[in-house]
């Protein structure tokens, strides 16, 4: 059975130095800020603007790697499950298994589980549901693969890439999209101080207005939009400007939100992460965050960002567990320090990201309360 219980008491806080840490009731917009403790063993917050737990979910797996709301109230949620050994170091990390609806009470509506599902699927508007997973390259591919640090294939001559699944309700698989039949030998090199274990390392698939995708891979630094017709990629925004990007998302006017990590930036030796709104038919950036000096804002993986109704963008700088929203001018209206810390749920993992206590959070959302009906 899964848990879900409602709270009205000040929220506890773990650590000092977080929570809430600043509020503008001016200029912030009103609703809920929903997250999932990357440390967690399934909880799920949501959280009023004054920082009180007003929801909290309590699941079966923990995150591989977080939940969102679906139109009608439920909780959609991308779950982890195990895999002792790991296929490779750091699989464990961002691996899921397992894909959930869940209602206000934590009842299980809808599950899929897949053992190559990672990072991120999303319910359709056709009510189908998106999933990302990764699979083996075919060996004639592996030696055109460029970049990488030399010698580090899986067991010595493999190479994981991307793959796209449409699942229907009753978990049929409808639809594939194959990342290293549509990506360049040429041009998507996997970044430098990046093994060889894979080659794109997706960390996003979304559907777009038109029903087309647009996919994140991070060990190329690339966006695309794959054509759902053709499953050929139509756009494409690269290593020029982006640095391990993560959530590409669509704004009402077609534009895409991305949250730039900055990570061995090309043209910068500085690392900085950003927050960029880029022009679909332009590839211009229109509109960005940054602070002030630049490195004071940096995640090197996961985070993710949210464009508000009020003109407003929720930042998640998920290294960190912050999250914080800013108006168009830059200006910080509304701010919270995950204050749940504990060790990443990566059983056998010893990269460095997962030593010691964090308090990571890899997406967070807001939502008007019209949005939150059983509240």
């Amino acid at each position: 059975m899964t848990i879900a219980t409602t709270f009205v008491e000040q929220n506890t806080i773990r650590r000092r130095g977080t929570g809430l840490k600043a509020y503008n009731p001016e200029k912030v917009f009103n609703g809920y800020t929903l997250f999932t403790p990357l440390t967690g063993n399934g909880e799920v917050y949501l959280i009023n603007l004054e920082g009180k737990i007003v929801h909290e979910w309590k699941l079966l797996y923990p995150p591989g790697l977080y939940g969102y709301l679906l139109p009608n109230g439920n909780l959609f949620y991308n779950g982890k499950t195990p895999e002792n050994p790991p296929r490779f170091p750091k699989w464990s990390l961002f691996k899921g298994g397992v894909i959930l609806e869940v209602d206000f009470r934590g009842k299980i509506v809808w599950e899929y589980k897949h053992p190559d599902h990672h990072h991120d699927a999303r319910r359709l508007s056709n009510g189908n549901t998106i999933v990302l997973a990764i699979e083996k390259v075919p060996r004639s591919l592996v030696p055109q693969i460029k970049g990488g640090v030399p010698g580090t294939e899986v067991d010595g001559h493999d190479i994981y890439a991307d793959v796209v699944y449409e699942v229907t309700p009753q978990g049929e698989i409808i639809w594939t999209w194959h990342a290293y039949e549509h990506l360049d030998l040429e041009t998507d090199i996997i970044t430098a101080q990046d093994e060889r274990h894979e080659w794109s390392h997706g960390n996003t698939v979304g559907e777009l207005a038109d029903g087309n995708l647009v996919l994140s891979f991070r060990n190329i630094s690339t966006v695309v939009i794959v054509d759902r017709t053709t499953g050929e990629i139509i756009w494409k925004l690269g290593h020029d400007v982006l640095a391990q990007q993560h959530f590409p998302n669509e704004l009402p006017n077609g534009n895409l939100l991305i949250f730039d990590n900055g990570g061995h930036r090309q043209n910068a030796a500085l690392n900085f992460s950003r927050v960029i709104e880029v022009s679909r038919q332009t590839k211009e950036i229109v509109w960005q965050y940054t602070d002030n000096p630049p490195h004071n804002f940096y995640s090197a993986y996961i985070s993710g960002a949210q464009r508000l109704p009020n003109g407003n963008t929720l930042i998640t700088e998920g290294a960190y567990g912050r999250i914080f929203e800013v108006t168009r001018e830059g200006e910080i209206v509304w701010e919270y320090i995950n204050p749940y810390f504990g060790n990443q749920n990566a059983p056998g993992e010893s990269a460095l990201v997962a030593r010691g206590e964090q308090n990571s959070v890899f997406r967070a959302f807001r939502y008007a309360p019209e949005q939150v009906p059983w509240l």
